[in-house]
């Protein structure tokens, strides 16, 4: 029991001295009288009291099962804690992807590839959840531009022909008259034609 105590004393004036954990080198028998700190250096130096190991604390597994994570291992079902709108809320899903649609809407008005109208319809369009991403919403603006486009040429040659019929018919009436003798025959000048 003495043996022990005086151990312990040894103890507590070695932590008293430094904050280094020590420990003492098998059973050391020595009165408390002479624990003092030349003494100590003295025991340190002939290997009866030795500093403890400070215990290695290594972050290479950790870091290997990181890294192995980023690489999109260990995600499998069994080691999924929370429901799918947990770890990925489909909220912040929308917002990233009305984001990236509506920075493409901008930056083609501003290029001058669509017109307002267009932006402003498919600005809604995308709004109501209709282009799942950009490549759906790029391939219906090109659609709707060849739509309009087409259009566009149709009236131009439906006008045309409406314009070619009204002149037709204005000749048709004029040569009747001239038949009937209500009207005279007077012949355009080439240069008007040209005109």
């Amino acid at each position: 029991m003495k043996i022990v105590k005086i151990n312990y004393k040894i103890r507590q004036a070695l932590h008293n001295l430094t904050n280094n954990f020590n420990h003492l080198n098998g059973h050391l028998f020595i009165n408390c009288q002479f624990i003092v700190g030349k003494n100590i250096r003295k025991l340190f130096k002939d290997g009866l009291i030795v500093r403890k190991h400070v215990h290695m604390h290594s972050k290479s597994r950790v870091k290997r099962i990181h890294e192995a994570k980023r690489k999109g291992r260990h995600s499998g079902v069994g080691k999924r804690k929370g429901t799918r709108n947990a770890r990925m809320p489909s909220k912040v899903l929308w917002m990233r992807r009305q984001r990236v649609l509506r920075r493409l809407l901008k930056k083609y008005r501003a290029a001058k590839k669509i017109s307002k109208d267009i932006y402003h319809h498919f600005y809604l369009a995308s709004k109501g959840n209709q282009f799942k991403n950009k490549t759906v919403l790029i391939e219906a603006i090109h659609k709707m531009k060849a739509e309009k486009k087409r259009e566009k040429e149709l009236a131009e040659q439906r006008e045309a022909r409406r314009v070619k019929a009204a002149e037709k018919k204005e000749k048709r009436k004029h040569r009747k008259e001239v038949q009937l003798g209500i009207a005279e025959d007077v012949p355009k000048p080439k240069a008007a034609e040209k005109a």
